[in-house]
């Protein structure tokens, strides 16, 4: 322990004295700050494969699941997107608001990834792929139930196959025999722990002990709890290995337990950070009588504490690594394309609730999103709008917004996603084209527009709790739209940005958008 805290104080010096370019994730030096992933990423869970790591985390009504890739845990691409709709009653109408996918689990099993999640309306899914970048299968209903969360599979030694979970409400944790090629439960399960808030169940296997991963007490207080049995169905130990303490870092919990091809091991969880959501942490770990030991004991008493910097993992991540596939999930000197190859969405944008695909194209106005206006009341509940999450604590997206072809009711324009949802756009009203400010109750005209593009600029700052629109029609000198204003957590997620196009009268006109630019500040 002494050794350990030694090198805690080490790698905080080494941190203060290089010039790091933002406080958290890599620091360029072989450490890294939590969180690594300064972005909502909740539930998270991972598994390595050979010498890379993957990892899937709960997206709930944005459209679909985010698969990630890294080779050292601190620095991760986003590959793909598991899945592409919801072809169940209410998506097709933007009614599932904090619905969807919860809590993922990702295996690799049989030489393939596996994928369970559970959606608190509809039930039981999995689908799986040999690649991870896809295919995908389509997602497999294994049971058509209300209110289950929280599942992870796991094949035991002689091939016999279980899948763990709790009830909405959080517990108990409740196993279930499954079918080996995992697509049926097989019995009505049994019940093996009752605790505080019991949930996000993960398996993990060692030395002949079943281990039961789970976070307990609450999303923004709780603690990481171990179980462990020589049975799968108990009686379990317990013990609590990882709790927020002396730290800042509040309910450091939900999350896996991986190791490395160098026999390290370390565990990734979330923390609730307000208005960005749950951020992602990388604890050290390691093992002492067979108990996990994760993170530093700072009070002495017992329970691992969130560690602030430490080494990253395998070779302190100095090495030249390969870039791999898909985008990086922390948007590099201002790029985010809408494609990578011409035609497919590129992955870190995600439609919130079903897309309707007849009516967004990247191949009408080449290398531009054009997005036709469907019919709606009201931004909640627009047609395909695209959403991306906001990352750090300072950043700022402008986009271009071509409105030539607007039809009369259209509004189309940035918005900032959250608690209230908050809109700087332009909409068509008596044939002329109107800047404005809107939300979800009110929409107030700025200023007419004489120019058929305009940029439009949002920037977050979630230290001082304020956001800023402004725009331009030479996108040199930009000029405020409104008041600085705040969103928060809203529906289980973090506050994202989003690119729209509706038209209150009818389904009419179109938009394109050639040019987004989105600057990770700090």
């Amino acid at each position: 322990m002494k050794r350990l805290l030694i090198f805690s104080f080490f790698c905080l010096w080494s941190v203060t004295w290089c010039k790091a370019q933002r406080s958290w994730g890599d620091q360029g030096n072989g450490t890294y700050i939590n969180p690594v992933l300064c972005a909502d990423y909740s539930d998270p869970d991972v598994v390595r494969v050979g010498e890379k790591y993957y990892m899937v985390a709960s997206d709930f009504h944005f459209i679909g699941m985010q698969l990630l890739e890294s080779h050292d845990l601190v620095n991760w691409r986003i590959v793909t997107q598991v899945y592409s709709r919801f072809d169940l009653p209410g998506w097709d109408a933007n009614s599932h608001y904090a619905g969807g996918s919860w809590a993922p689990a990702l295996r690799y099993h049989d030489g393939k990834f596996w994928i369970y999640f559970c959606t608190p309306d509809e039930g039981l899914f999995m689908t799986q792929a040999e690649r991870p970048e896809g295919p995908w299968s389509p997602l497999h209903c294994l049971k058509a139930v209300e209110k289950w969360e929280d599942p992870c599979p796991f094949w035991d030694d002689d091939g016999q196959a279980y899948l763990g979970r709790s009830r909405h409400g959080a517990g108990p944790i409740i196993v279930h025999r499954m079918s080996a090629d995992g697509r049926q439960l097989l019995d009505e399960g049994v019940t093996v722990y009752t605790g505080p808030v019991a949930e996000g169940t993960k398996f993990l296997k060692r030395n002949g002990w079943y281990y039961l991963s789970i976070p307990e007490g609450g999303v923004g207080t709780g603690w990481q709890t171990v179980l462990r049995s020589r049975s799968i169905y108990g009686p379990y130990e317990k013990r609590v290995v990882l709790e927020q303490g002396s730290t800042r870092v509040n309910g450091p919990h939900q999350g896996a337990i991986v190791d490395t091809p160098q026999g390290e091991w370390w565990f990734m969880h979330f923390q609730h950070d307000g208005a960005l959501g749950r951020v992602v942490h990388l604890q050290p770990m390691y093992w002492h009588d067979d108990w996990p030991v994760m993170g530093v004991d700072i009070d002495r008493n017992g329970i691992g504490e969130p560690v602030y910097v430490w080494t990253v993992p395998g070779k302190g991540g100095m090495e030249k690594k390969e870039e791999g596939m898909g985008v990086p999930a922390i948007p590099s000197d201002g790029y985010s394309p809408f494609t990578l190859d011409g035609v497919h969405l590129s992955p870190q944008w995600q439609w919130n609730h079903n897309p309707v695909d007849g009516a967004w194209s990247l191949m009408e106005h080449k290398g531009q999103l054009t997005l036709h206006a469907l019919q709606a009341a009201t931004f909640r509940e627009a047609r395909n709008t695209l959403t991306q999450k906001v990352t750090g604590y300072e950043s700022e997206v402008t986009i271009a917004i071509d409105c030539s072809h607007m039809a009369e009711g259209g509004r189309a324009g940035l918005a900032c996603i959250g608690k209230p949802n908050e809109l700087a756009g332009v909409m068509c009203r008596g044939g002329r084209l109107m800047l404005y400010r809107g939300g979800d109750r009110h929409d107030t005209e700025v200023a007419e527009l004489h120019k058929k593009t305009v940029y439009l600029r949002l920037t977050f700052d979630m230290h001082q709790r304020q956001y800023r629109f402004a725009y331009s029609t030479d996108s040199k000198k930009y000029i405020p739209i409104g008041t600085p204003f705040f969103s928060d957590f809203s529906n289980w997620k973090g506050v994202r940005f989003g690119i729209y196009h509706y038209n209150t009268d009818r389904s009419d006109g179109y938009v394109t958008v050639p040019r987004i630019r989105y600057d990770v500040l700090r």
